[in-house]
């Protein structure tokens, strides 16, 4: 092999290493070498380890009959063969048979497929009309084996990475809602526990005043530890799917008014400004929906306390939109992904309480009526929350 045939091969594997995306990977292998070693079609087979089927991995029609390629042989008896006798094959029209229908009839190469070490699959080239495969062929049709067979085993192990690092962070999320949790149900049932014994206490005689004072804390805590386990609850029944919803018209616009009220009842110092549209009726859950509402002024208050937050509505024909936007400190662009995941917290807020629940309901109640919840950040100007819901289609 000279100098000017290894640099020609270098190029090429280089470019196909460089390659994030192992289909064009393969493009840029199955394309460069093509001038090379003639062919119509190539195609990958691998074999389901639990039916023993095979599968068509990657298939491309390049030259001769492309226009056909619904119609084109794509070698799967070849490949079989290939699977079953472990090695090369090659089946090719035999000679001196005159040649009616080149599509019909044409000249087929399988290529054993060893992926980790296991023989996986076959890659089989077809010729439509010959020639002949040569040794050089089949030479370079085994080179090309060997790199399709490295480029799926580089996508089995991003697949697994992406697999395990999904897994190492639920795992992480767990971890710290299990210490989130203890400590969200050990406050209220300290409170609880403190002021209660207090209360019992015979040695001490407390006013009218301390008692009510005391009592009071007692009844708000306890409504805490209420919520919180009616949180867990509830995200364990919309993760199984078992919750149940009912469904009717509802006002949108009257819905986000009555919300506000009630949380304006009990957080008056929480400015809130509407810019509400007429909007069409939306097929819902009025109660789900709230919830949802309640959800987002909460994160609010926890998270821009200071803040104003302006709603507002649009209509979008077919489809309303509602935003909750607030002025606070902004979230980082890193965290936005993960916002609407189970047991999620931002890093670096440790000194608001929660559970990392609030927004994976939310998200699950709006998927449930077949609409999205999205989320948008500045850092320093702000937060806002979308949502999006189908209107009614009966009216």
């Amino acid at each position: 092999m000279d100098i000017t045939t290894l640099s020609f091969l270098h190029h090429i594997f280089k470019e196909v290493q460089q390659k994030q995306d192992w289909k064009a990977a393969l493009d840029t292998l199955f394309v460069s070498l093509r001038g090379t070693f003639v062919f119509d079609n190539v195609v990958i087979y691998l074999e389901d380890p639990r039916t023993k089927s095979l599968e068509i991995a990657y298939a491309r029609a390049m030259g001769r009959g492309k226009a056909a390629e619904a119609d084109a042989a794509w070698g799967e008896r070849v490949a079989a063969d290939v699977l079953s006798a472990k090695k090369m094959v090659i089946k090719e029209p035999k000679k001196g048979t005159p040649i009616r229908d080149r599509m019909a009839d044409p000249y087929l190469l399988g290529m054993p497929l060893y992926i980790a070490s296991k023989l996986s699959g076959a890659l089989v080239f077809i010729r439509f009309g010959g020639p002949e495969y040569s040794d050089l062929h089949v030479e370079i049709a085994s080179l090309q084996s060997f790199w399709s067979a490295a480029l799926i085993e580089r996508r089995d192990l991003q697949e697994a990475r992406t697999e395990l690092d999904s897994v190492q962070r639920q795992m992480r999320l767990q971890d710290d809602f299990v210490s989130t949790i203890s400590h969200e149900l050990r406050t209220p049932l300290g409170f609880i526990k403190g002021y209660s014994t207090s209360l019992l206490r015979q040695d001490t005689e407390w006013d009218d005043a301390t008692q009510r004072e005391f009592l009071n804390i007692i009844d708000e805590e306890a409504d805490r530890l209420t919520r919180l386990i009616e949180d867990m609850l509830e995200s364990a029944r919309l993760q199984s799917k078992t919750l149940q919803f009912k469904f009717a018209p509802i006002r949108i616009d009257a819905l986000i008014r009555d919300v506000a009220t009630r949380v304006n009842t009990h957080h008056p110092e929480l400015k809130i400004e509407f810019n509400l549209e007429s909007l069409p009726p939306v097929l819902g859950d009025s109660v789900r929906i709230s919830q949802v509402f309640e959800n987002l002024f909460s994160n609010a208050i926890k998270y821009a306390p200071s803040s104003k937050l302006t709603i507002g509505t649009k209509s979008l024909g077919k489809r309303v939109r509602i935003s909750f936007a607030d002025e606070g400190e902004g979230i980082p662009e890193d965290f936005l992904p993960f916002l609407f995941e189970r047991f999620y917290r931002v890093p670096g807020e440790r000194t608001v309480t929660g559970t990392g629940l609030g927004l994976y309901i939310c998200k699950q109640i709006v998927m449930a009526h077949h609409g999205k919840i999205w989320v948008e950040s500045v850092l320093d100007e702000g937060t806002t929350f979308f949502i999006e819901l189908p209107a009614d289609p009966t009216l």
